[in-house]
């Protein structure tokens, strides 16, 4: 699910098209002409790349942020990454749609690192709720790509299991697990799975805990922030 959107920032730029990936996307440019790390934010089903401004807004200054829209319109101004119908025995996805989603945005990120020269290690994707999903799916699916993944109240799909790559290609990875407690969309146990999952592919993580329901926090947001610094600034 979306989180609620916020306005528009000034510092956001238009709407842009990639032409190998078909994604579209905002940047939100650093100070520097080269910077130091790229940061990949996703939305959740429902919702539009700027649902995380605000977050993107608290990334340091030295680093390129893009927002990124997903590539399946579900409604008006309402996109996501694939169809999912919650269920009492939990969540049903459109497995082929995740999939086309996971290659698209392995293909953006290569995109933006050989356009704004920034390296693998230097690059960070995270989201919120389906964002958050993806970003699992990118990272274990495609670890050489990236430094750090973040799952904000989201999941690792078990649809991914078979595509996850050898732990040989996994250690360098670093990720950030946050999710409420009170979350009744994906309940907090999908977190602990989660945290146990990246725990047996010897994956270095955090995982923090919110007395919220499914939303970005103001908390949860710091924490993430405060860790996309530190990896940053450790690449």
């Amino acid at each position: 699910m979306s989180s609620p959107a916020p306005s528009p920032v000034p510092s956001l730029g238009p709407l842009q098209l990639d032409p190998v990936s078909g994604l579209s996307y905002r940047l939100r440019l650093p100070s520097p002409a080269r910077p130091k790390a790229l940061v990949v934010l996703l939305h959740g089903v429902g919702g539009r790349e700027t649902d995380l401004a605000d977050l993107a807004e608290g990334v340091d200054t030295e680093s390129l942020v893009v927002l990124v829209r997903g590539g399946l319109q579900l409604g008006p101004d309402q996109y996501g990454w694939f169809r999912v119908t919650f269920t009492a025995e939990g969540p049903k996805i459109t497995v082929a749609e995740a999939e086309a989603s996971r290659h698209a945005l392995i293909r953006f990120v290569d995109r933006m690192q050989s356009i704004h020269g920034v390296e693998a290690r230097q690059t960070v994707i995270g989201g919120f709720s389906q964002g958050g999903i993806m970003s699992a799916g990118v990272a274990l699916s495609a670890p050489e790509r990236l430094g750090g993944f973040a799952i904000l109240s989201g999941r690792i799909l078990p649809e991914l299991e078979p595509r996850i790559a050898g732990r040989e290609w996994l250690g360098h990875l670093r990720g950030f697990i946050g999710h409420g407690e009170r979350d009744r969309t994906l309940p907090v146990a999908w977190a602990q799975r989660a945290d146990q999952w990246l725990d047996d592919l010897g994956i270095p993580h955090i995982t923090r805990l919110y007395p919220v329901d499914h939303r970005l926090s103001p908390e949860m947001r710091a924490d993430v922030l405060a860790w996309i610094e530190g990896l940053a600034g450790a690449a």
